[in-house]
């Protein structure tokens, strides 16, 4: 399983067993203000939400972008995560 970055729909993209989970965001100068996350239901619990906003955030980071989160669940993930908060940046 891959995630890969739909730029035309800005999000992330991962191919899960019943569906396909997103990490959506919002282009804004020199950041991504992640939106909204979602997994299909029937895989919630797996890590894969986890999983798809630590490659979006990576991404943008390896792109220059500033992560911006938005989401109650990227917000979670960078409280957990502190490596990806630029709120002190």
């Amino acid at each position: 399983m891959t995630v890969t970055h739909n730029v035309a729909q800005q999000r992330y993209e991962l191919q899960v067993d019943h569906g396909l989970a997103i990490a959506a965001y919002r282009q804004q100068g020199d950041a991504r203000v992640f939106t909204h996350t979602e997994v299909p239901p029937e895989d919630e619990g797996k890590g894969i939400g986890a999983r798809i906003v630590k490659a979006a955030l990576e991404d943008t980071r390896k792109q220059g972008f500033r992560i911006v989160p938005a989401c109650s669940f990227v917000v979670a993930y960078v409280r957990r995560h502190p490596e990806f908060d630029d709120s002190k940046r």
